[in-house]
């Protein structure tokens, strides 16, 4: 009964393998110093807009609990379970995905059509998506020599309709980071490089011609490779970050000090969170947190190389992928690495639709370390008896 209300509470993980126990600590101290994080970033903002600095705070605890319920019973679960669910649930998540296009059903924040508002719950399907397509892909490239053409075939138009649908919300960004991420997990399941290059070169077309059809899409690549040439206009995000993380110094601000989440950093509790993380811990604690990201990765790979069977193996890669993969993305963004971009940092960022995906990859990678220290049944045959 205590896991159910402490989640954190589990007496079994005494008895799984080194690797499983360690990503999982790893994932609550990711968890920890996110929530940290995010109550110093989200504070301000939050006492101003509602007279409750905790407002974003207590939601996001409530949704890391519920996330924390399906983070147990996947970690308990054999994985041949969430397999089974995978494809309905990509039909069910893509079916709420294109009801965000329909006028009326789904809501509008800042020029984008992402989320399906249910009274005064906001959901993102595109992020409910991730950890259903790295299932679903490492099924289908883990036994893609095994399959007919129909249903490789099949599986391959959803995935592109996924990828089309998200697009026209619009949002390049997620579609771009599980386009590499589908990638990835066939490059790894050693599909061959004909299909994988002129998949890449189709991607690279697709996103330079978002790109082009769109202007707020060019403004912020323009933004991005000169964002003193308008300050205060397109390039405002990304120089307000720069002086956020630029303030931070060699050791930050102080936890709760940075001045540039007082209304001058834009969704600073999402998008930019890291610029308030780097302004208030500094360089030091930047290199801190790409270390843990940098271990998270390696213990990530370890698992998939020790595993022997191949779809479980995709899917420690998939997952790690999208957890570290986002997390550079997103932190590339907030230090002008990368063009603006709307993708959260998993695991920091407010948002329940983010924290649920997240804490679903984590636990996929987690169940995979479990099951490949299990040992092998060998079946025992009855010995012949000769005549």
């Amino acid at each position: 009964m205590l896991r159910y209300i402490i989640p954190i509470f589990d007496p079994d993980v005494q008895h799984w393998s080194g690797e499983a126990r360690f990503l999982r600590w790893l994932t609550f101290l990711w968890l920890s110093i996110g929530l940290i994080c995010l109550f110093s970033a989200s504070y301000a903002v939050a006492e101003a807009e509602t007279g409750n600095g905790w407002y974003y705070m207590i939601r996001q605890l409530i949704w890391v609990w519920v996330g924390l319920q399906g983070f147990n019973w996947i970690v308990r679960s054999p994985l041949e379970y969430p397999l089974k669910l995978s494809p309905w649930c990509i039909f069910l998540v893509l079916g709420l995905i294109l009801s965000t296009l329909i006028p009326g059903l789904g809501e509008n924040i800042n020029g984008a059509t992402r989320w399906i508002k249910l009274g005064p719950i906001l959901i993102q399907p595109s992020e409910l998506m991730k950890p259903f397509l790295v299932l679903q892909s490492a099924l289908l490239f883990g036994r893609w020599e095994r399959l007919p053409w129909r249903v490789r075939l099949t599986w391959l138009g959803v995935f592109c309709v996924i990828l089309a649908s998200i697009l026209l919300q619009p949002n390049l960004s997620t579609t771009a980071l599980c386009g590499m991420s589908l990638w990835l997990i066939a490059v790894a399941s050693g599909i061959p490089a004909m299909y994988l290059t002129s998949t890449a070169l189709g991607g690279a077309s697709i996103a330079v011609l978002s790109i082009s059809l769109r202007e707020y899409q060019r403004k912020r690549v323009t933004a991005f490779l000169d964002p003193w040439a308008d300050p205060m206009g397109n390039g405002y995000q990304l120089v307000q970050s720069l002086m956020a993380v630029g303030s931070g110094g060699p050791f930050g601000a102080g936890y709760g000090m940075s001045q540039q989440k007082l209304f001058y950093l834009p969704i600073q509790y999402t998008d930019f969170i890291f610029s308030v993380f780097a302004e208030e811990f500094g360089f030091v604690g930047g290199i801190i947190l790409l270390l843990l990201l940098l271990t998270y990765a390696t213990f990530g790979l370890r698992v998939a190389m020790k595993c022997r069977h191949r779809v479980k193996r995709l899917i420690a890669i998939g997952a790690m992928v999208i957890m570290v993969g986002q997390s550079l993305l997103n932190i590339g963004v907030a230090t002008g690495a990368l063009p603006t971009t709307g993708l959260p940092f998993p695991l920091f960022s407010y948002g329940g639709s983010s924290t649920l995906a997240s804490l679903t990859l984590a636990a996929l990678l987690i169940r995979v370390a479990r099951e490949s220290n299990e040992a092998d049944i060998i079946p025992l045959r009855k010995p012949s008896i000769n005549p």
